[in-house]
């Protein structure tokens, strides 16, 4: 099971199916698509010369090559099909859609295709973002936000069990309307689309899992210390690309760079290290590359790798690839200084893992004090102590409001502090999210700081590590997440898990089912969310749906 590789053996299929020089039009949605999965010199390589979007008209005509389409089957992109269609600029036309075509839209093409130049028309579902071997996105809102994103969630999924060619038991999380309603909706899918989930029964059926942001509102909130989420946190990563144009004296050629696992050999390995060994990894790297040119340089420091870097360019083109990650882990270490985020992370830590209200809500009352710390970083640290003390009789959530708007924080982000409490409050989750609801759980969360973690940065772990536990050891109570109705019932231990997190996954999720991946042997899972969010991401979303709950409560 894995979805870069999913996507790119369509894209591949495309490629040698149509011999000969040839264009490739896409459109908005299957853009990032197939630029996450392959490059343009891949593409090159197949005699493919000009990539282009349907809906820029102002191209020239080319009748001698021929015209691969790529798209996702909206009213919008059949529109615009049917104008190439009616004055063609290219000689034939493959037509390739990301997810099912309506019969109605097919009969439409074949009317207004007057100049008979389509040779061809396939559904190839490829219809999502697959950002790491294990990890995908649809890139859309949460359905709280809008209700009619159900039919483009359930295409979206659809399109990743077509791919992965997986026909799955699906369950979904008690406590949550939307995860409820989406797996009904997706279960009615695969039943409508009988001949396309006709696949070879295996032994244990794959099972898909949907969950709901809203049982952990934590995760999404914490600083990272990961490669890969750190890039996403404090800079973000934006279909596989991230802009530095805003870092201090950065060169032109590293103002947009791409961070594929799968066109990135060094990435993929480092990925999921963190801050401090990433820099021992890099500084490896430049050290091979000493020895080679003899250079004695002292290199002692992140800052001393990038004048290193700098002053040798033909380091620069030998690697230019690690002198981007020389550049970006540079930049990560910057920020992690100017903006204090060792003593921000050890308080949400603290907060997210360990239950001392005295000491939190002093900590919290002089972070917000402090004018080194960045709004958004005491807001957080508001909705942290916020989840955690919602329940204790004396909790200081109203005064630590106060204090924001003291200290000149916008009404606009603490107004977020409600507004999460109404999203994913006690009364809204499902689960013991802070492991304190019983006598031995509180007991195992007193020793959670005892057991000499590793590191204080990264103590904590996301809710669904303990809810993938249970499902992998066949212990998912079905109380909790029951099975769809009218689906198949499997009570053995599941090989293929596919997850999904209605609101938003993260990286430091996806860094988990890495290492359960590697670890557990016989069992693979692929996670996958509405989005990929950090923690502003998370925090737009709040804003948002507190938005819609608003206008809703008016209506």
């Amino acid at each position: 099971m894995d979805v870069i590789k999913a996507v790119h053996h369509y894209v591949e299929k495309m490629m040698q199916d149509v011999p000969g020089m040839k264009a490739l039009l896409l459109d908005t949605e299957t853009t990032p698509v197939v630029s996450l999965v392959t490059t343009q010199s891949s593409l090159l390589t197949k005699e493919c010369y000009l990539i282009d979007r349907i809906d820029n008209r102002n191209r020239d005509k080319m009748k001698h090559l021929k015209c691969l389409c790529f798209l996702r089957p909206t009213p919008e992109t059949i529109r615009y099909l049917i104008d190439e269609l009616r004055d063609p600029a290219y000689g034939d036309y493959y037509l390739y859609f990301s997810n099912t075509l309506p019969k109605a839209d097919l009969e439409r093409l074949a009317e207004v295709d007057e100049h008979e130049v389509v040779r061809e028309v396939q559904e190839y579902f490829g219809d999502y973002l697959a950002i790491n071997p294990d990890l995908f996105s649809l890139g859309m809102k949460d359905l709280l936000i809008d209700s009619s994103a159900y039919e483009q969630a359930v295409h979206g999924l659809s399109s990743v069990l077509l791919s992965l060619k997986k026909k799955p038991t699906i369950r979904y999380a008690a406590g949550s309307t939307v995860a409820k309603r989406l797996a009904y909706e997706l279960q009615q899918n695969i039943q409508r689309e009988g001949q396309l989930f006709d696949f070879r029964r295996p032994d244990t059926p794959p099972v898909l899992l949907i969950l709901d942001r809203r049982n952990d509102p934590v995760t999404p909130l914490l600083t990272q210390w990961t490669y890969q989420a750190m890039v996403h946190e404090l800079i973000g990563i934006h279909h596989g690309r991230v802009d530095m144009s805003h870092v201090p004296d950065v060169r032109n050629e590293l103002k947009e760079i791409v961070l594929s696992p799968d066109q990135d050999p060094f990435f993929k390995k480092s990925m999921y290290l963190n801050l401090g060994d990433l820099g021992a990894t890099i500084k490896q790297y430049v050290d091979e590359y000493q020895t080679k040119t003899k250079s004695n340089m002292n290199i002692e420091s992140i800052a001393d790798m990038k004048r290193f870097v700098e002053e040798y360019p033909e380091f620069r083109k030998l690697s230019g690839n690690v002198s981007k990650h020389v550049a970006l882990v540079s930049e990560l270490s910057r920020r992690v200084s100017s903006e204090r985020l060792l003593e921000i992370s050890e308080q949400e830590q603290g907060l997210a893992c360990n239950e001392n209200h005295n000491s939190d809500l002093r900590n919290v009352q002089a972070m917000i004090e402090n004018p080194q710390i960045a709004e958004d970083a005491k807001v957080r640290l508001v909705l942290l102590y916020a989840l955690r003390y919602e329940r204790m009789p004396n909790n200081a959530i109203k005064s630590l409001i106060s204090l924001l708007d003291r200290v000149g924080v916008p009404e606009k982000k603490s107004a977020l502090v409600p507004a999460i409490l109404a999203y994913a409050g006690a009364q809204q989750r499902q689960g013991d999210l802070f492991s304190n609801q019983t006598f031995l759980s509180r007991g195992r969360n007193a020793l959670k700081g005892l057991k000499g973690v590793e590191n204080v940065y990264t103590q904590h772990t996301p809710l669904l590590a303990e809810t993938l536990d249970l499902l992998i050891k066949a212990r998912l109570k079905d109380t909790s997440y029951p099975f769809v109705e009218g689906g198949e019932y499997q009570r053995e231990r599941p090989q293929d898990i596919i997850v999904f997190m209605v609101g938003g996954t993260t990286f430091e999720e996806a860094r988990y089912i890495a290492q359960l991946n590697a670890t557990v042997p016989g069992v693979r899972i692929v996670l996958g969310g509405t989005c990929i969010h950090n923690s502003t991401s998370f925090m737009q979303q709040l804003e948002e749906i507190d938005l819609a709950f608003a206008r809703q409560s008016r209506a």
